[in-house]
């Protein structure tokens, strides 16, 4: 092959690259571009025969440059060459790529939250970086990368396990097609991933923390017609996978103590709504006295549906949504809440959550209110055999339980409503109230990360109130572009007798926020 051949090559080639939104993952990416390819390319290479066999990268673009050595790709005006590269295909292109990045700075100011070792002022800036790439051939076998750095600057307290993790790497897998079905295809992924699951209430890439969340593992996962099916193995990597994982400037290595079993799967075949249906095994090895150890299954299911309220005219003027999910969590706990580690705790545990919204469609605004109820379990006898205190697994806790970050989902009860506008098509305004109380007064309160805030009503100096406040968050989200992503939140937390009448007690909370999120 000439030099002119070569460098025809190696342009094809590189015009096979495709600039997807980040958080789609590969697999996801090269089945949009097989669709927008199948809705007409703007650009095609076919071989032209009239060459004679002595060309073999003959080729017509566009049926405007004919013969072995087009060079005039931009020969078009109306279809300029690189105004979309993910509409291109070139024939047998065996090897596909995506590559991109997300930038995003965000300011924080807050005070007095359930935070270690609060109570307390800090207002601190954070960086986030995340450049990513992935290789596809012939659509079977991908290769994916993603590194991170993300750093914390000016913090007045400690910080956090999710907060800073210095030039390491968030995913790298690989990802092969093994079966093609009648309705779908079987794949299998190995490496180091984030895993996202329903509504996120279970399992979340904590995209809100600055580091991300991620494991290490197996994954294989069919998505067909009427079923998708997810089945995982996989081990908790960085703090905000293990809160016990603190690697900030080291090389982030899986928790080998610890495994996180399951699958889920995703039924679409109903007359009405959707199914989720799950099951999540979490074993850790090693006894941890402020989280979750032992042996926990959850068997869980979601089920969810919208229903459009329409006019004579045959257009929808209200929209109804509902969402009602749950899980039971069986198995024993290693710690008993003593110095001596013991396998004699059975868990009886789980929680529940429902969620109901309507909208207006037709007025420019599209108001939408909201309501939400949560319930996660707690432990009413600490002194028995039985631990009954639901462990949330690893949620998106920011989306449900205030945006203050006060709380996970371990003995808590939520009642919470709010409403949303859009001024504008770019512009989203939000704002939440919740009521927070405890599920047990016997239990604790348990911050975000799940640690145990004391005391409890049966220790020294607990209290018989179960109420532990009331937060209101407002929100504005504006979208200036595709890449470009700006908003700000404001969090007020007046804290009730469960906080005020022990040694908790401080004064009401505030939270500010600004973030620029940019993705390309």
């Amino acid at each position: 092959m000439n030099s002119k051949n070569v460098l025809l090559a190696l342009f094809m080639g590189a015009a096979c690259l495709t600039l997807p939104k980040h958080e789609v993952q590969a697999s996801e990416i090269v089945q949009a571009h097989e669709e927008t390819q199948s809705a007409g390319p703007m650009v095609s290479l076919v071989k032209n025969e009239s060459c004679g066999d002595d060309c073999q990268d003959s080729c017509v673009v566009d049926s405007c440059v004919e013969g072995c050595c087009p060079d005039e790709l931009f020969c078009d005006v109306d279809k300029p060459f690189l105004r979309e590269l993910d509409s291109l295909t070139f024939g047998k292109c065996d090897w596909k790529g995506t590559a991109g990045l997300e930038l995003r700075y965000r300011y924080l100011h807050e005070t007095n939250r359930l935070r270690p070792p609060g109570p307390g002022l800090s207002s601190y800036d954070q960086w986030r970086f995340m450049p990513y790439a992935s290789i596809t051939y012939r659509d079977t076998i991908t290769g994916y990368v993603e590194a991170i750095d993300a750093a914390t600057f000016g913090e007045d307290m400690p910080l956090l396990p999710i907060d800073e993790n210095r030039t390491d790497l968030l995913q790298y897998y690989v990802d092969v097609k093994v079966a093609e079905l009648s309705e779908g295809n079987v794949n299998f992924r190995y490496g180091r991933q984030t895993l996202n699951y329903g509504d996120q209430h279970v399992i979340s890439p904590l995209a809100w923390a600055n580091t991300m969340r991620n494991f290490e593992g197996f994954r294989s996962y069919y998505k067909g017609g009427e079923w998708d099916i997810d089945a995982f193995a996989v081990q908790p990597v960085n703090g905000a996978a293990r809160g016990t994982v603190f690697k900030t400037q080291s090389f982030d290595t899986p928790d080998q103590s610890e495994w996180v079993s399951g699958v889920y799967a995703t039924y679409r075949g109903l007359e009405q709504g959707t199914l989720d249906l799950f099951w999540i095994w979490d074993v850790e090895n090693e006894p941890v006295s402020n989280r979750q150890d032992g042996d926990r299954h959850s068997f869980g299911a979601r089920y969810y549906d919208s229903k459009a309220i329409k006019n004579c005219c045959d257009e929808v003027e209200r929209t109804w949504a509902y969402d009602l999910q749950g899980a039971i969590q069986i198995g024993n706990d290693m710690f008993n809440g003593t110095a001596v580690p013991s396998p004699s705790l059975n868990v009886y545990s789980g929680f529940f959550n429902a969620q109901l919204s309507h909208t207006w469609n037709k007025p420019r605004m599209k108001p939408q209110v909201f309501a939400l109820y949560y319930m996660g379990t707690g432990d009413k006898d600490p002194t028995d055999s039985r631990n009954t205190t639901y462990f949330s697994l690893y949620p998106l806790g920011h989306a449900y339980w205030g945006i203050l970050d006060n709380f996970s989902g371990e003995n808590l009860v939520d009642y919470s409503m709010g409403s949303k506008l859009n001024p504008s098509e770019k512009l989203t305004l939000t704002g939440q109230f919740h009521w927070f109380d405890k599920h047990r007064r016997e239990d604790f309160i348990y911050n975000i990360g799940g640690v145990p805030q004391g005391p409890r009503s049966t220790d020294p100096g607990g209290t018989n109130d179960v109420h532990i406040g009331n937060e209101l968050d407002l929100i504005a989200t504006y979208k200036v572009n595709k890449n470009l992503t700006l908003e700000t939140g404001y969090s007020w937390f007046w804290y009730g007798g469960a906080v005020t009448n022990t040694a908790l007690s401080r004064d009401d909370a505030r939270q500010f926020y600004f973030l620029a999120n940019y993705k390309f």
